[in-house]
């Protein structure tokens, strides 16, 4: 008698050549512009900097803070003028969209139902460790930089538009050997503007002849040349003759508002190709930090392909009673970055005084689900649990009542500071990392864990993190690093009436101590969707930027602050950090758009990620994954 053949799973097969479509027909859609506009489909964070006025100083109405109510005043932003028409912008890059969001007060007409609670003031040890490190970054900002102060407030208006671009640009900024090329240009800027009026002149046909082969000759020798080395060997000859030509046209007899005018009308045009080419850069510039690079895609492709050719990896290695129990200690990582989410693992587990006791929880989207289960089932961490979650499928099977399936990383947000007695003068730009609309579901995936520490895929961990374990955190929920640069009371315009303490600092993510249990006792997930229902979701973006201000307003009076030692931010995005403070710190958080796996990283802070990165990987190699 024959064995029966064991029956083929048509399911793997199916999700295998479901994604094998997806990674065919995506480029197709991005090359022919069928995808819609600013959403890019390799896309593995879909984060993005988003601008929000607020001012500063805020005087609480009707008596001392304490959480007391306060009402929300109208606020002025100053409106852009729509930017005007380029008459010889053509490109294939088409301009980006960038709009600066001034968001309404949230009307919340309910109150959240969040238990009053003592604020613990942090130890004078935490401030003062905070301060020095904020101090000694700004003096090797200073030292390093040495801006004017007009140059000072030209990078807070430009980050005001271009965010982070504006420090990346100003960091890579070449210097061109271009004196002889620039003197070219303001000849032909000034021989353009006399031309008209030369031209309309009795008796000057053959200046006008001569004015406009010379403004030809430029334009011909500037079209082909944007550095000295590549101009021809008789410019200097072209010099000349247009500095002859220009002093004729000056000793002639004009009409000086004419002049004036066209000079006024050549710079406007000027200005206007200028902004265009900056639109242009930092279009390309978001490109590159929001998308997935293409060697990064071939690794996750070919991780999703090997799982499914291995059977053997259906089962997980440890039993379930290893993840669900509360005596390890447990660490959740949202991400849709197999790299990343290694690196966080490895740098956790490698400083780890008890590596075996720590249990890693990875919550990812279905398109990596199955690339990352594959990558951890192949990779040991000194023998650490991994556990790898489908957040969307189990958001839909377990939590049908959450609308919002997809998962969503940390946002990242950049705040601007102004005052209300000199807008123009005092102004700062601070940038900040909160939960998503994700992170709020954690304690309701995990319903038998009480603790867990929250890490965000762009953290590096240097030190053993087992003090996070023994914090008495009393009857708060949240402990995290402040940041006191951002006050809720300095951002009364875009919280709303809810109550709040106006002399409450802001709080960033990157690595979080969640008690669950007293997360339950305040009901903070209730409390945000009570409050999300008051925000007017039109769409992705728009819940998205409720992150904001719903992320400070849910833990309200519930954040334990932690040593300002303990993480240090802003490796994404500043350059003037000192190394002794990045080597003193027990974790790095990589917050803002230049991520250490992208080319546009910053060198100098790329290392202490990349020692952690896993070296000598067939996958790696062949699709020339190189961070």
């Amino acid at each position: 008698m024959k064995a029966t053949p064991p029956q083929r799973r048509r399911g793997p097969r199916l999700v295998l050549l479901a994604l094998v479509l997806c990674s065919l027909l995506v480029p197709l859609a991005f090359i022919f512009d069928r995808a819609p506009t600013g959403y890019v489909t390799t896309d593995e964070r879909r984060r993005q900097e988003v601008v929000f006025h607020s001012f500063d100083p805020v005087e609480p109405i009707g008596g001392g803070g304490g959480g007391g109510a306060v009402d929300p005043v109208p606020v002025k932003v100053p409106v852009q003028d729509a930017p005007k028409k380029i008459s010889n912008g053509s490109s294939g890059v088409p301009p980006p969209q960038h709009k600066q969001i001034d968001r309404p007060p949230l009307a919340v007409s309910v109150k959240p139902k969040v238990l009053p609670v003592q604020r613990t003031e942090p130890p004078k040890a935490v401030k003062g460790s905070t301060q020095r490190t904020i101090e000694v970054s700004k003096d090797i900002k200073k030292q390093k930089k040495d801006l004017k102060p007009d140059e000072v407030e030209n990078l807070k208006a430009c980050q005001l538009e271009f965010g982070s671009y504006c420090l990346w640009s100003t960091e890579h900024k070449v210097i061109m050997k271009d004196s002889v090329v620039k003197r070219l240009k303001d000849q032909l800027f000034v021989a353009r503007s006399y031309y008209p009026s030369i031209a309309k002149l009795q008796g000057q046909e053959a200046l006008t002849q001569e004015m406009k082969q010379n403004i030809q000759d430029h334009e011909r020798v500037l079209s082909a040349s944007s550095v000295d080395a590549d101009l021809p060997s008789f410019i200097n000859k072209k010099i000349e003759q247009m500095e002859h030509t220009i002093a004729k046209a000056k000793s002639c007899t004009v009409e000086c508002h004419n002049v004036v005018r066209k000079l006024r009308q050549i710079l406007d045009m000027t200005d206007d190709e200028a902004h265009f080419h900056m639109k242009q850069s930092a279009f390309l510039y978001n490109l590159g930090s929001q998308t997935l690079p293409k060697t990064h895609h071939c690794f996750s492709m070919r991780l999703t392909l090997e799982y499914f050719k291995s059977p053997s990896l259906d089962s997980d290695v440890y039993p379930a009673r290893k993840f669900n129990t509360p005596n390890h200690r447990h660490y959740v990582i949202l991400s849709k970055n197999v790299l990343a989410t290694s690196v966080v693992i490895n740098s956790t587990v490698i400083n780890s005084k008890e590596p075996a006791n720590n249990v890693f929880h990875i919550l990812t989207d279905a398109q990596n689900f199955y690339g990352m289960k594959y990558w951890f089932a192949r990779n040991s961490y000194k023998k650490a649990p991994i556990h790898v979650v489908n957040y969307e499928e189990m958001i839909l099977d377990k939590l049908p009542k959450f609308s919002t399936r997809e998962l969503y990383l940390s946002e990242e947000f950049r705040v601007l500071i102004r005052s209300t007695e000199r807008p123009t003068e005092q102004t700062r730009i601070e940038y900040l990392s909160l939960f998503s609309h994700s992170h709020f579901f954690i304690p309701e995936i995990f319903k038998d864990l009480k603790k867990v520490v929250v890490l965000d895929d762009d953290v590096v961990v240097q030190r053993d993190l087992s003090f996070l374990w023994k914090l008495d955190m009393g009857d708060k929920v949240n402990g995290a690093v402040e940041f006191c640069g951002v006050r809720l009371g300095q951002m009364r315009n875009l919280l709303g009436k809810t109550k709040y303490d106006p002399k409450s600092c802001a709080w960033m993510s990157g690595v979080n101590v969640i008690n669950l249990d007293n997360w339950r006792k305040h009901k903070v997930t209730e409390n945000y969707l009570l409050l999300l229902k008051q925000v007017k979701k039109k769409d992705e973006v728009s819940l998205r930027e409720a992150a904001f201000s719903l992320s400070l307003l849910s833990f309200q009076n519930l954040i334990y602050p932690l040593d300002g030692r303990s993480t240090l931010s802003g490796l994404g995005y500043d350059y003037g950090i000192d190394p002794e403070v990045a080597q003193s710190s027990a974790a790095l958080h990589y917050n803002g758009n230049m991520k250490p796996w992208l080319e546009l990283g910053i060198l100098d802070y790329k290392n202490y990620w990349r020692r952690f990165l896993t070296r000598e990987d067939r996958f790696m190699d062949e699709c020339n994954v190189n961070p």
